[in-house]
């Protein structure tokens, strides 16, 4: 049942005790969820400030087929949003580390050991290569949308307004008071103009001081330097990458993204250069919204000619 705060998204999310005291949200759906059956199994990974919301057209175009599973990250979407003061009870230590653990721990619940397609948006790219580390064999296939899987290229400056949340007690201040990132990606994350009800529901989980915690928790983790916190995790992935150059990839970016730009797409087609690329002028960094009647038949074209062997 559709709910209508969220539209296209007619999905029942399963919950699951990720840590004590903490839930994480996810959807589980197509094949195999229920019957028993063993489908290729695609992990959608989404970044800050969206959750599986960003996914749903493309679990709608896949799930005929494919099972789909996708997170809302601790903090972000349906999920639990814990404090992580230090006399919080359940206290969450919102790290990159963390999201990596909270992911092996949802597919180890599910027991998915086999073959898995990631998919990957945002911060969902470093999220699902750095629990790639240690699953390598287990990844298959690459589906690669406007995200990241190592540091800031040499030839890209911090933007401001990442800066702006990452290093400024005023910036975060304002991003938790108000809703500030979520409410900006939602009006600028695209160039097509979002409908009322879309944008509503990127922003709807984040309101009010409590919930909009981990929107900024997720900046103020941007490693760009060594000794910050997930700089080693982020320098290993970033190392690793072209490891995958083996196995199909397919790469939908848009080039209207004043992050995950041109630099960082340049950063995945040197590792990955038997990848499938298309790139869009205009389109920006919510990449399948601006273009999902294009990227949604195009990434199940990719995964129907690239069939997954078992084993």
């Amino acid at each position: 049942m559709t709910d209508p705060a969220f539209p296209d998204y007619p999905f029942t999310p399963k919950r699951f005790d990720v840590r004590p005291g903490i839930t994480m949200s996810y959807l589980d759906e197509g094949p195999g969820a229920m019957d028993g059956s063993d489908p290729e199994v695609v992990v959608m990974l989404h970044g800050n400030p969206s959750w599986s919301f960003y996914w749903r057209h493309l679990v709608l175009g896949l799930r005929d087929r494919y099972r789909c599973i996708v997170p809302d990250h601790v903090g972000m979407g349906l999920s639990d949003k814990p404090d992580d003061a230090p006399d919080a009870s359940p206290r969450y230590d919102y790290t990159l580390q963390s999201r990596v653990d909270d992911l092996d721990a949802l597919l180890r619940h599910l027991g998915i050991t086999g073959p898995v397609t990631l998919a990957v948006h945002d911060w969902g790219g470093m999220i699902g290569f750095g629990w790639a580390l240690r699953h390598m064999p287990q990844v298959k296939r690459l589906v690669v949308l406007n995200t990241a899987a190592f540091p800031l290229p040499s030839a890209k400056r911090m933007p401001k307004r990442l800066s702006f949340g990452r290093d400024s007690r005023v910036g975060g201040f304002l991003i938790r008071a108000f809703n500030l990132f979520a409410r900006g990606a939602a009006w600028m994350g695209t160039r097509r103009s979002l409908p009322a009800d879309v944008r509503r529901g990127y922003i709807a989980p984040y309101n009010g001081w409590r919930n909009a915690i981990s929107t900024l928790r997720f900046m103020q983790d941007i490693p760009l330097a060594e000794g910050d916190r997930a700089w080693a995790l982020v320098e290993e992935s970033g190392r690793r990458l072209p490891d995958y150059a083996d196995r199909p990839a397919f790469i939908g970016w848009g080039l209207r993204d004043f992050v995950f730009d041109k630099h960082f797409l340049k950063g995945f087609t040197d590792a990955l250069p038997g990848a499938q690329v298309q790139a869009f002028e205009d389109a920006g960094h919510y990449v399948l919204e601006d273009r999902h009647e294009v990227l949604v038949p195009a990434i199940r074209r990719f995964l129907d000619e690239h069939p997954l062997r078992h084993g």
